[in-house]
């Protein structure tokens, strides 16, 4: 059984994942992982290999969601993606990193996609 928590952020994924397909996105997969990390959805865009981050909040308290993103964050993300891109033979793929920023602290929910948030970061 999923905690608080983890319930919302599975809510906040299953948002990210309708709104990306809305956009027409094609999802890859969802919570990729292997030793250096953990990227939430890495979809299609057309012949563009999208890794999607995705950050949800309850309140503005910590600022806007798509703000967590920081530099420490993108550096692993890089990493984790040029793995999957090797691991997977795409190397010479085009690739972007994409945020999906989810507001939840009115009542509906606002979801807004970055597209090129951030560029590849691995030093």
């Amino acid at each position: 059984m999923l905690n608080k928590n983890q319930a919302f952020g599975s809510k906040g994924e299953s948002l990210a994942i309708k709104a990306l397909k809305k956009r027409g996105y094609r999802i890859v997969t969802q919570n990729y992982r292997n030793r250096l990390g953990e990227i939430d959805i890495i979809a299609l865009e057309g012949d563009v290999i999208v890794f999607v981050e995705v950050k949800a909040r309850r309140s503005w308290r910590f600022g806007n969601p798509k703000w967590a993103v920081t530099p420490d964050k993108q550096r692993k993300i890089s990493l984790v993606a040029l793995s999957f891109l090797k691991e997977t033979g795409q190397m010479n793929s085009r690739a972007r990193f994409d945020v999906v920023a989810i507001d939840s602290s009115g009542e509906t929910p606002v979801v807004e996609i970055v597209q090129n948030a951030f560029a590849l970061a691995y030093t």
